[in-house]
């Protein structure tokens, strides 16, 4: 594969200090402050499925189609030109552009797109779901997912969905389309690649993957063919743990954008003549999960004290303010069918019977998992203190992001606190997360949030599966108001905020949007004067 020349430095490796020293940062090269320690596996787009690398693998690959910028409820061709659906909605067929090269030159076909589709069933990783959940399978996918030419891709699926479901499952990373020759050239033990993946790319993204160093620093270099001159050549996100020394950096010209500044820090930033914020609502949630598996965590009287103990405004007032907003529904207000009202609010009296109720009227003693980084920890330690008003006293288990993430896959927790972002611009992205668990079996195939904390719930289970059936779209935007309800009421989930991300870019630097949600964010616009 063609690279980028490595004589463009890399510049402040090593997690930040707010006394460490930098270079200036060099022409060409976007120097980016970042947490990213939530990352664990790597840039395949078959496999990633961590916040960071959902945001960065969309910069190395295009899929098929693009949310509509404009409009995020409508989607636009990328890869494909034009598509057509039969009319019994099981056949959709794709005619791709022409003009789209991987980094190695080779131009993109119906082959690769293929390829990609057959891939992302048949290592069933953990977002394989996201296309599994059409009927294709490692026994079927070969036959159903087919090119009758270059430029021709087939999907056929066993029964039909809403086309705007498929076509919107389609923007998520993992429909990122794959250079099968790059990708077989790598192979090991039948991995189709997999495992060179995870630290390199093969797309036709404005990007290719040169570098990751877990918990330090990833580096993209330009796609010499993405058909972008102008693009800059380097990306260099740097792990830059506390928020002050990301402030600290753009202020001495050692970071080009910061990502992750609090609230008092976007105030100071806004303040600074030189500096640009810009913010966006997405849809990440966050959220309280509290496993079933344990015994005193199944009762829902203590669930719903938990929920009654929360500040809710106070939180997003005082810890997160323009950082995240209260939302109380698995959908936040920013997808369609987003839960608007507020259903809990801080009632200690109310938290304290709904204990006593329960037989605890003393309280008891729980762990939580709470990622280290800001904002998490902050809010961690205010949850800690609004349980400890009715009696509940918890102890914080603090780590990186991904061993958070890690303990909640394992289904290790008692308490975790998390965010999650959505998969796709659709809101039974959310619901299939928070409502769905068929199989609580730890080899179930469907392993997403409700699995995670050992939430069963058939109702809410056979809803979430009929949601993405309903072709009337009041009806389903309806439906879909009605689980939130239901689920507010009985699932161990206290569902608190929504993200407002923001970023701050330095003197100079312009063309930085975000995203409505995370893979929507494009690099490829920044500039430097």
């Amino acid at each position: 594969m063609l690279k980028i020349s490595t004589a463009v430095p890399l510049i402040a490796t090593g997690v930040v200090s707010a006394g460490a020293a930098f270079a200036k940062t060099p022409k060409g090269v976007v120097v980016m402050a970042k947490q990213i320690d939530d990352l664990a596996t790597g840039f395949d787009p078959a496999e990633a499925y961590d916040i960071t690398n959902l945001e960065v693998v969309p910069n190395c690959y295009r899929g098929l189609i693009k949310p509509d910028a404009p409009d995020n409820t409508k989607v636009v061709g990328d890869l494909a030109e034009t598509w057509d659906v039969s009319e019994d909605g099981k056949t959709i067929t794709f005619k791709l552009v022409s003009d789209a090269y991987f980094a190695s030159g080779e131009a993109c076909t119906a082959e690769d797109a293929v390829f990609s589709f057959v891939r992302a069933i048949k290592l069933d990783k953990q977002p394989a779901f996201i296309l599994s959940q059409f009927g294709w399978t490692p026994e079927n996918v070969e036959a159903l997912i087919t090119a009758p030419d270059a430029s021709t891709l087939v999907l056929s699926l066993p029964e039909a969905v809403a086309p705007s479901f498929l076509l919107f499952c389609l923007t998520a990373p993992i429909g990122g389309i794959v250079e099968k020759a790059t990708a077989l050239a790598n192979e090991a033990d039948g991995d189709m690649g997999n495992g060179w993946l995870k630290t390199h790319s093969a797309g036709t993204g404005a990007y290719q993957l040169t570098e990751w160093v877990p918990s330090d620093r990833v580096t993209l270099d330009a796609n010499p063919h993405s058909g972008k001159p102008d693009q800059a050549k380097r990306i260099f996100i740097q792990h830059v743990a506390d928020p002050s020394s990301q402030l600290l950096m753009l202020q001495r010209g050692d970071a080009d954008i910061a990502r992750n500044l609090t609230p008092d820090l976007l105030n100071t930033a806004r303040g600074d003549g030189d500096l640009t914020v810009v913010s966006a609502g997405q849809a990440v949630s966050v959220y309280v999960a509290m496993n079933q598996a344990v015994p005193i965590l199944q009762d829902q009287n203590v669930q719903k004290a938990i929920k009654w103990a929360i500040d809710y405004d106070g939180i997003a007032e005082n810890i997160t303010p323009n950082m995240y907003t209260v939302a109380q529904g698995f959908l936040p207000p920013s997808l369609p069918g987003g839960l608007t009202e507020k259903i809990y609010t801080k009632d200690v009296e109310k938290a304290k019977g709904l204990l006593a109720d329960a037989g605890y009227p003393d309280g008891f003693e729980i762990s939580m998992h709470v990622p280290s980084s800001a904002p998490y920890a902050d809010i961690g330690q205010a949850l800690q203190a609004n349980l400890a008003a009715i009696g509940i006293k918890v102890n914080i288990i603090s780590g990186e992001m991904r061993q958070a993430y890690a303990t909640a896959r394992a289904r290790a927790h008692e308490l975790i606190l998390l965010p999650w972002g959505t998969d796709y611009f659709d809101p039974y992205s959310n619901s299939q997360a928070f409502c769905e668990n068929p199989d609580d079996s730890d080899s179930s195939p469907l392993t997403l949030l409700a699995w995670r904390s050992h939430f069963v719930d058939k109702e809410l289970t056979e809803m979430s599966l009929a949601s993405r059936k309903e072709m009337d779209g009041e009806k389903r935007m309806a439906l879909y108001h009605e689980m939130q309800l239901i689920f507010a009421d009985r699932a161990p989930f206290a569902m608190m905020l929504q993200k407002t991300a923001s970023a701050v870019m330095a003197k100079g630097v312009s063309g930085f949007e975000i995203g409505a949600q995370t893979g929507f964010t494009q690099y490829a616009d920044v500039r430097k004067a």
